[in-house]
C-alpha cells in the first residue's frame, strides 16, 4: 500500500510503523487520521470473574503498542472498556446471590489490579458499559430509522440487527453470511432472520430485577456488540486510528461492531490489530471452560510479575503462546539474566540514564511489533555488557547498560523502573526493609570476620526464609527479593 496515497496533506513525521491489519490481511503501513495522534480502542473484560494471564497478555500487548507510538511521538488516546452488564455477569449474580454491580466491580478491582502488577499502564479512560446506556439508545434509535435494526414484534422488548441490510458483513473475518451459525442471543422466533444480532434484550424471567433500564422499547439492558460502538463513538469520535482485540473476538463481537457502526453511517476503525491467544492444554485459556490460571496461581510458583510480563511480552504478538510451567520458569531464568546484569552495572557505575534506541531494536519493534525480535538486540546488549564489565571496561558497560535500559522501557520491563524497584510498596516500608536487611548483613559479616560460619550461615539461612536472597560479590554482599528485587 502506497504511504504517499494514505498519508494526510501536511502530514509533518516519517511513516516508519507497519502493523497487520484484520480487514486486509496483509501488514501495512500506518497512518493515524489526524497527524501525531492516536486513538485506540481495546475491548476490555466482561467481568464475571477476575482476570486470567490470558487476559493478561491482552494487556501487556497493547500496553508495549501505546509505548511504542509514544515513544514514536504520538499522543495517544487509549480507551479500554469494562463490560459490567452481560448474561455472564448476571449468572453469577444469581449464582451468588448479590448484586450483579458488585461482582462486576469487585472483579473490576481484581483486574485493575493484575495489570498495575504487570506494569501496564492505565488507560486515558476505562469506560463501564453501564455509564453508557444513553448512547447505546441513541445509536440503537438510528439503526432502526435507517431500516438496519427492529424491535421484536413479540412484546420481549428486544430489539435486533438486519444483518442482510448491511451489505459488507462478513468483512472482517472473511465470512459469508450464508455460511454462518446464527448467535444464541435471543429467541429465533422473535427474529426476521436467525443471524441477526441482538441490540437490546428485553426483561426476562429469572434475571435479576434490578438489572434493567428503560429504554423506547421497554425494559431491559444492551447487547454485548453494542455498547462497544456507542463507546467508540462517545471517547474518539465517529472514526479512529486502532481497533483491537483478541483473535477470539473477530467473530461475532468485532464484525457486529462494524456492521452497526458503519450501518449507522460511522467510518470506525481505520485498522484491526488482533493478539494471538494463550492456550493451555492445547485449547484456548476460558473462564467459561474453568481452563484458567492466574496471577496468583503464577506467584505462588516463585515467579515475579515482572517475569511474567517478560513471558507474556517475548512472542511476537501475533504468535500463539502454549503455557506450561516449565517454558514460564525458562522465560523467568532468561529475563533474570537480563536484570543481573542491569544489577551489575548499577553496583559498579552507579545510576545510568537509558539512552539512545539501536537501529535493531527499532527496526524489530516497527517491523509489527517484533519484540521476539527485538528482544534479540536486548540479549546482544547484555552479553556485550557482561564482557565489558568482566574486562574492566567500564565506558562500554555504561554504553550497554544505557541502551539496555532504553529498549526495557518501552517493553515495560526496566528493573530500575520505579513501578518494579519499589516492589509495590511505599517509600517507608521500603526503608524500612533495607534497614533490617542491612542490619542482619552486618551480623553475617561480623561472623564471617571471625571466621563463626555456623552464624554466618544462619543468618543467610534466615533471610532466604523470608524470601531474601544474598549473593557475595566483590563489592561486599548484595542482596534481592525472591530472584531481583536487589537494594
Amino acid at each position: 500500500m502506497s504511504v504517499g496515497r494514505n498519508r494526510p496533506r501536511g502530514y509533518p513525521l516519517t511513516v516508519t510503523l507497519r502493523i497487520y491489519d484484520t480487514v486486509t490481511r496483509s501488514v501495512r503501513d500506518f497512518v493515524p487520521r489526524v497527524p501525531g495522534k492516536v486513538g485506540i480502542y481495546l475491548c476490555g473484560l466482561t467481568v464475571q470473574s477476575g482476570p486470567h494471564i490470558g487476559h493478561l497478555r491482552s494487556g501487556v500487548n497493547y500496553d508495549v503498542l501505546r509505548r511504542w507510538l509514544i515513544h514514536s511521538g504520538y499522543d495517544v488516546t487509549f480507551i479500554r472498556n469494562i463490560t459490567d452488564i452481560d448474561d455472564k455477569v448476571l449468572d453469577k449474580a444469581v449464582e451468588a446471590g448479590q448484586p450483579f454491580w458488585a461482582i462486576a466491580y469487585a472483579n473490576e478491582r481484581l483486574l485493575a489490579a493484575s495489570y498495575h502488577s504487570l506494569n501496564v499502564l492505565p488507560p486515558t479512560y476505562e469506560p463501564r458499559a453501564t455509564g453508557h446506556i444513553t448512547e447505546m439508545h441513541s445509536l440503537i434509535s438510528e439503526l432502526i430509522a435507517d431500516g438496519h435494526a427492529y424491535p421484536a414484534k413479540d412484546d420481549s422488548g428486544d430489539v435486533y440487527f438486519d444483518v442482510h441490510s448491511f451489505r459488507d458483513y462478513g468483512a472482517l473475518s472473511g465470512q459469508r453470511p450464508d455460511e454462518m451459525l446464527p448467535p444464541t442471543d435471543g429467541v429465533e422466533r422473535a427474529k426476521r432472520d436467525p443471524k441477526d444480532f441482538a441490540l437490546w434484550k428485553g426483561v426476562k424471567p429469572g434475571e435479576p430485577d434490578n438489572a434493567y433500564w428503560p429504554s423506547p422499547w421497554g425494559r431491559g439492558r444492551p447487547g454485548w456488540h453494542i455498547e462497544c460502538s456507542a463507546m467508540c463513538l462517545r471517547y474518539l469520535g465517529e472514526e479512529f486510528d486502532i481497533h483491537g482485540g483478541g483473535l477470539d473476538l473477530v467473530f461475532p463481537h468485532h464484525e457486529n461492531e462494524v456492521a452497526q457502526s458503519q450501518a449507522a453511517g460511522y467510518g470506525f476503525a481505520r485498522y484491526w490489530v488482533h493478539h494471538a491467544l494463550l492456550n493451555l492444554g492445547g485449547s484456548k485459556m476460558s473462564k467459561s471452560d474453568g481452563n484458567v490460571i492466574d496471577l496468583d496461581a503464577i506467584t505462588a510458583l516463585g515467579v515475579r510479575p515482572i517475569e511474567l510480563r517478560y513471558y507474556l511480552a517475548s512472542p511476537m504478538y501475533r504468535s500463539i503462546i502454549d503455557y506450561s510451567e516449565s517454558s514460564l520458569r525458562e522465560s523467568a531464568v532468561a529475563f533474570q539474566r537480563i536484570e543481573g546484569f542491569v544489577l551489575r552495572a548499577v553496583e559498579r557505575l552507579g545510576a545510568v540514564e537509558p539512552g539512545s534506541l539501536p537501529a535493531e531494536f527499532v527496526a524489530a519493534m516497527d517491523d509489527d511489533l517484533n519484540t521476539s525480535r527485538a528482544l534479540a538486540t536486548v540479549h546482544a546488549a547484555v552479553g556485550a555488557g557482561n564482557a565489558a564489565l568482566a574486562a574492566g571496561d567500564d565506558g562500554g558497560a555504561g554504553a550497554a547498560l544505557a541502551s539496555l535500559r532504553a529498549m526495557l522501557g518501552i517493553l515495560g520491563l526496566d528493573p530500575l523502573d520505579g513501578h518494579w524497584s519499589g516492589g509495590g510498596h511505599s517509600d517507608d516500608l521500603r526503608a524500612t526493609v533495607d534497614a533490617l536487611v542491612a542490619l542482619a548483613l552486618d551480623q553475617r559479616t561480623a561472623a564471617r570476620d571471625r571466621k563463626d560460619w555456623a552464624a554466618a550461615d544462619a543468618v543467610r539461612d534466615q533471610l532466604k526464609q523470608a524470601g531474601v536472597v544474598v549473593e557475595d560479590t566483590s563489592h561486599g554482599p548484595r542482596w534481592s527479593v525472591g530472584a531481583g528485587e536487589s537494594s
